[in-house]
């Protein structure tokens, strides 16, 4: 089926989010739209779907004009979407999630669960999917979950496709595997738009790139063109895709973890035994297939898991069975891997955002209130600092892009006193411009003698950002490797194989 949207126009007030857009997607296409976060990507595809109602222009599926309003117009007309935040029921089974609004009976008037089980495993045949129709949505893994939304989007026979930022929360692994899954779907003929901001995965799969900036239609590209000409292009400038950085200068101290062992209400271990060093004016990456105790060897370090043994000492200080408010107080900046639910209070406003953690700090706060002026002075000064996009420090921090939501958590850290940096995914979600940005200020705090952790799945980050590299797997380390090292060699490493001497 062949797309074309024609002068799409879409308003919210005074904001244009999408300013007389033009797209075409021949059948058989993969056809990537490329942009920074609040470029109006997502905007334009939830026009094309239905959620939105364009101001101007007009959306032609094989020369006809449609008129979509809503979501089940668009699925009528052959158009499915996988959607960054899954649209998905955790509780319902498989087939309960694929048959939901377009639900069979049999002939005593119940759900025909039978029929939706067997389209679920047709489905899943065809394109080599291992998903159990039986199965609990919210007991699988996340890139299982996406599978599940695309034969959801297949089961009502979609001609066009389209995946809004399908890899933000996928490993490498599973990236990899979505890539194919792409591929075999434009061999049968499918139309697909793929919207993302990752180069190396444009430059992978797509057959044409069209970039939009700030709403518009800023160029158009081939898979050939460098990742710096498709940088600049969503940027608006020439973009360093490079790190800079000298060796390290390493300080004495600094953070020492020994045996570190978590477990779960239930009692199973998701830590075990892990042991590492971090010195002042380093670096440590930690790498790993995102749920292989990561996330729990963090919240560990911050103070926000209960059952932990072993020992976490920054300069001197133990800090296991302290509390986050305490871990905080000796002077550790936190980035959390899901700024909306742990970095920000998007109801709060961007300066509230900015003093979090200190609003009662005699900087802000004078007799237990906030000083306003003072707050709003900091908040300027930090806006024009991270060049966080926003009208203002009244800002609801909600209302900002990804990548700005990003700066706003990550100006706050890095602007008071650090003894030590830990960042859990620092950039997943985050565009090229704000990638650049937030790398350099990372790279700024170790060449200040503070010693950084960062948790990250991203290959392409840890070899960029690490002077050395711990790979987890299943709750433990299974080696320690400088920061050069191989991607060959960190992916078996994520498998679980010990690295060689010369690897280590």
């Amino acid at each position: 089926m062949k797309l074309e949207l024609r002068g799409i126009t879409k308003r919210f007030g005074s904001l244009v989010a999408n300013d007389h857009i033009d797209l075409v997607v021949q059948p058989g296409e993969v056809h990537a739209l490329l942009g920074e976060n609040g470029a109006g990507k997502s905007t334009l595809m939830n026009v094309l779907y239905g959620l939105y109602q364009a101001d101007e222009g007009e959306i032609v599926l094989d020369d006809v004009v449609q008129n979509f309003r809503g979501p089940g117009d668009a699925m009528a007309a052959g158009i499915g979407m996988v959607h960054q935040h899954f649209m998905l029921i955790p509780v319902f089974t498989v087939a309960e999630n694929v048959m939901l609004g377009h639900e069979d009976t049999t002939s005593l008037g119940a759900l025909d669960l039978a029929k939706a089980r067997a389209h679920v495993r047709a489905v899943a045949d065809r394109f080599g999917f291992e998903v159990d129709p039986d199965a609990i949505v919210g007991d699988l893994p996340v890139g299982v979950q996406q599978r599940v939304e695309i034969i959801k989007a297949l089961s009502r026979d979609a001609k066009v496709l389209v995946f809004d930022e399908p890899t933000a929360v996928l490993t490498p692994q599973e990236t990899d595997e979505l890539m194919g899954i792409m591929r075999q779907l434009r061999d049968q003929g499918t139309s697909i738009v793929f919207i993302t901001h990752k180069l190396r995965e444009v430059r992978a799969i797509a057959d044409k790139i069209t970039v939009i900036r700030l709403g518009r239609v800023v160029g158009e590209a081939s898979p050939s063109a460098s990742s710096a000409e498709l940088a600049s292009l969503m940027v608006g400038r020439a973009v360093e895709l490079t790190v800079h950085k000298g060796p390290p200068q390493l300080g004495e101290g600094g953070l020492v973890v020994r045996d570190l062992r978590v477990l779960t209400p239930a009692g199973a271990v998701v830590v075990d035994g892990v042991s590492f060093d971090v010195r002042p004016g380093e670096v440590l990456a930690i790498a790993g297939v995102q749920g292989n105790g990561q996330t729990e060897l963090t919240e560990a370090l911050i103070g926000l898991q209960d059952r932990v043994t072993g020992s976490i000492i920054l300069e001197g200080t133990e800090l296991v069975g302290t509390s986050v408010r305490g871990v905080l107080d000796e002077g550790v900046g936190f980035v959390p891997e899901d700024r909306t639910e742990d970095g920000l209070v998007g109801s709060f406003t961007v300066a509230e955002n900015l003093i979090l953690d200190r609003s009662s700090d005699s900087a802000f706060s004078r007799f237990g209130t906030i000083d306003r002026g003072v707050l709003e002075e900091f908040a300027r000064a930090r806006i024009e600092e991270f060049d966080i996009r926003t009208q203002g420090p009244s800002s609801r921090a909600g209302a900002l892009s990804g990548g700005n939501q990003q700066k706003v958590v990550i100006a706050r850290e890095l602007t008071r006193e650090l003894r030590l940096l830990i960042a859990s995914q620092p950039t997943r979600g985050v565009d090229v411009g704000s990638i650049e940005f937030i790398h350099k200020r990372i790279v700024e705090t170790r060449d200040a003698g503070i010693p950084v952790v960062v948790i990250s799945t991203e290959l392409d980050e840890v070899a960029a950002l690490a002077d050395r590299i711990a790979v987890m797997y299943r709750g433990g380390i299974v080696g320690i490797v400088p920061g050069d090292t191989s991607r060959d060699v960190l992916g078996l490493m994520m498998a679980g194989e010990h690295p060689t001497e010369d690897a280590a």
